[in-house]
């Protein structure tokens, strides 16, 4: 989640790096400008967790790496970097970085109000910069729903909307799951 500006240097990535590590809040980094982090929902959180543990434990022994919103990506070909909920790399040029990863093949962003439109427009614009994502996959912290924005095989990018009852698909790690195993013993009547 993004907050405000947070001052009017511009860095560059190295610059960045270095002042982001003595930081007590994590920042994304667009054109040069710094952006503090928000914190999420209760929900919010319960649901990165889930998605990050089940990627995890579907991943085992594959090679790829699931991310939670510690880990940064860079947006290919641009000095920008972001923090997405959840992530997986598959790729090889992902295994030696220690500062972040450029070519996850599935991204998860759970939506807040203060960030819903920024994760369906412009953050979402600059990940289909990446030739490796396949999926995208927003997710709502108020009702039993997602939106899975996935790339096919032409390279033309699809919209797939999950209610309740549905079972959802990422072909970009080959997991199949039911929506309500994400939502289970969550009050999502506290985030409206």
């Amino acid at each position: 989640m993004i907050a405000a500006k947070d001052n009017t240097h511009y860095f560059t990535p190295e610059e960045y790096f270095a002042w982001e590590e003595q930081q007590l809040e994590k920042h994304e980094l667009i054109d040069g400008q710094v952006y503090a982090m928000s914190g999420g929902s209760v929900n919010h959180g319960r649901i990165a967790i889930r998605f990050t543990a089940m990627f995890d434990s579907h991943l085992e022994n594959t090679g790829c790496i699931t991310g939670n919103s510690d880990i940064k990506v860079n947006i290919v070909g641009t000095n920008h970097y972001t923090y997405p909920d959840v992530s997986v790399t598959c790729d090889e040029r992902d295994k030696n970085s220690t500062k972040h990863i450029t070519y996850p093949c599935l991204i998860v962003e759970v939506l807040s109000k203060s960030t819903e439109a920024y994760d369906r427009g412009g953050k979402f614009r600059m990940y289909q910069n990446n030739p490796e994502l396949r999926d995208y996959l927003l997710v709502s912290s108020t009702s039993v729903e997602m939106d899975l924005y996935h790339k096919n095989d032409s390279g033309d990018w699809l919209i797939i909307n999950y209610k309740p009852g549905d079972t959802i698909q990422l072909k970009s790690i080959n997991l199949s799951f039911p929506i309500e195993q994400v939502y289970r013993n969550l009050n999502l009547e506290l985030e409206k």
